[in-house]
């Protein structure tokens, strides 16, 4: 009798040792597997964070005089576009489409002419600031009036005037063949910049310019037939 109890008792014990063992390899291997997930994972954030990083990159130091001309005129192209769909976009009876179309260049332009501003500031230039406005002398690199009214395709006072006075449908009419004489100015400025600049980032700009432009000239040919 003493043996039998003797023996129950052993496999009793034998059987609860086995089930802690296999407890303790069981959280083992999920510690293992934790550990190695998360050393697998933390590589993979960091070069994820690298490449965003070096896909925003610096703007390159490399420029000519190319260069600083494209940003030094575009820009106060660009803001006097921004300033014609401003004009547009408080008045009441625009077509819906030329409304949409002129918020569309608002929000193209006005990010392009921060671009701009960042470069000429690389390049140890002064950023030309003020709406519609071209900066001091200084600020433009000593360019006298004759360069700067050979920025094509810029609306003169009368013409901005012209459009802060007209109405509804007229005025929708106005702007879309202002701005595309507008646009075609800033497509023959940026391809002198692909033709003559250094600067890849300026180049790269250039070509978005253009292509983007061009396309818009087509777009608000279409609308002015659907007036």
């Amino acid at each position: 009798m003493k043996r039998t109890l003797v023996l129950s008792t052993l496999a009793v014990a034998s059987t609860l040792a086995l089930a802690a063992c296999g407890e303790a390899t069981d959280a083992t291997t999920s510690a293992t597997t934790s550990a190695t997930s998360t050393a697998t994972t933390t590589p993979e954030t960091t070069e994820t964070t690298t490449t965003t990083t070096e896909a925003d990159g610096e703007i390159s130091a490399d420029h000519n005089d190319a260069d600083i001309m494209f940003a030094q005129m575009m820009i106060p192209h660009h803001q006097q576009a921004v300033e014609m769909s401003e004009t547009l976009l408080a008045k009441e009876g625009i077509p819906a489409q030329v409304v949409e179309f002129a918020q569309g260049v608002i929000d193209a332009q006005g990010p392009e002419i921060d671009r701009m501003n960042a470069m000429l500031e690389a390049w140890d230039q002064q950023p030309v600031t003020g709406s519609g406005g071209m900066g001091t002398m200084d600020e433009m690199g000593g360019m006298d009036h004759g360069e700067m009214g050979g920025m094509s395709g810029m609306m003169s006072q009368e013409d901005m005037t012209a459009l802060e006075e007209a109405q509804g449908t007229e005025a929708a009419r106005l702007y879309l063949e202002q701005m595309t004489v507008h646009h075609e100015g800033a497509v023959d400025m940026a391809r002198d910049e692909v033709a003559d600049g250094q600067n890849p980032h300026a180049i790269t700009l250039a070509e978005q310019v253009i292509n983007d432009q061009e396309a818009e000239i087509a777009q608000m040919q279409q609308m002015l037939t659907d007036l």
